[in-house]
């Protein structure tokens, strides 16, 4: 799963990405410093997988991944092409959600691409452009649904999704925000549209904000987020990248000194995890402990299938057992003797934390 990072110029985009992936993309101050998006596979943090290694004692423990993309800033009239604006949004279409950083914090030191912060109007610069863009997308659809309403009238119900859709976007509003059942959105889905994907508002703010993350810049961007039902993260990408050079000990003790419980690129994480609607079921074993990604409903034979295709063909039944009640027992084999550990069978629906061992033929 790929998670796009975008914004305008100089709102911190590559210095946020430097901080999550320790890739050490490029990050300068001047418009366009990434051209080419920078890939990052980031580890999920997951506390269960600590305590199940400190039982299991494993040779090795994986945690889940996501991908993060590092892609080019967007100015005013990219749907025109301006800046990188046809770079851009081909980069934006190929990830299945989107983090966006606003800056919401004064430096004369560093540029702002128009001049002055003013958080609302940069996100709805970019949300404008993407919706400008899916508003072509759209027209044409369209267009090619009513030829061919003429020959098959099962294009009408594509038609009515595309005209609410349309309506939305010439509003200024993004297409996630159009109510639609699942079905009408798998009758569109293959239009791969921009502000269809889910979206992370992440609030870049100074070092001197921490620990009052409420400022009024802040406060704008929630205050825009709840159109969209969207999550707001406020932290200091500066102090992330600070804290993302530390590990252990070192990085506690920062944290503890900034009064912060976790780093907020943490947060980000697994607010990212949650934005594409991702689980994770759990195995345990001497040979490994691994956090296993799938999305939230899949059923028992499919997540077998994330462990290898040959599993989920053989499939004959699942021994599930929740975490917490591993981890309160301390032992799958006292957990066995009080009747903790169930059998399931093709139907079963998959919960986060479900620690797992599937039975198969070969």
């Amino acid at each position: 799963m790929k998670i796009g990072i975008v914004g305008l110029p100089n709102v911190g985009k590559s210095t946020m990405f430097n901080a999550i992936t320790k890739a050490g993309a490029e990050c300068a101050n001047y418009p366009f410093c990434t051209i080419e998006p920078n890939v990052g596979v980031v580890a999920v943090p997951d506390e269960r997988l600590d305590e199940l290694t400190k039982m299991y004692h494993p040779e090795k423990t994986t945690h889940a991944v996501i991908e993060f993309v590092d892609i080019a800033g967007l100015v005013k009239g990219a749907s025109r092409g301006e800046g990188l604006g046809n770079k851009f949004l081909s980069h934006i279409r190929e990830v299945d959600s989107i983090a966006q950083v606003v800056r919401c914090f004064e430096d004369p030191n560093i540029v702002h691409v128009d001049g002055s912060i003013n958080p609302v109007r940069d996100i709805e610069t970019i949300n404008f452009e993407l919706a400008l863009a899916d508003l072509e997308t759209v027209e044409k659809r369209l267009e090619r649904a009513k030829k061919n309403l003429k020959a098959d009238k099962k294009y009408q119900e594509e038609i009515d999704v595309l005209e609410k859709i349309k309506k939305a976007l010439e509003e200024g509003k993004a297409a996630r925000t159009v109510e639609l059942t699942d079905e009408e959105k798998e009758l569109i889905r293959d239009a791969f549209l921009l502000t269809m994907k889910p979206i992370l508002y992440i609030a870049n703010i100074a070092e001197k904000e921490l620990g009052k993350e409420d400022n009024e810049m802040v406060k704008q961007v929630r205050e825009y987020a709840k159109q969209e039902n969207a999550e707001v993260i406020p932290l200091c990408v500066k102090i992330e990248e600070e804290l993302s050079a530390l590990s252990g000990e070192d990085k506690q003790e920062m944290l503890e000194a900034l009064g912060l419980e976790e780093s907020g690129l943490d947060r980000v994480v697994k607010a990212s995890y949650r934005l594409l609607g991702l689980i994770s079921f759990l195995t345990a074993g001497e040979p490994e402990v691994r956090a296993w990604t799938i999305k939230k409903g899949t059923k028992a034979p499919q997540a077998a299938g994330k462990i290898h295709s040959d599993i989920e063909r053989g499939f004959i039944k699942a021994e599930v057992i929740s975490y917490e009640d591993l981890i309160k027992e301390k032992s799958m084999v006292v957990a066995k003797e009080k009747g903790l550990v169930r059998a399931e069978g093709k139907d079963y629906v998959m919960q986060d934390g479900d620690v797992v061992l599937f039975r198969f033929n070969v």
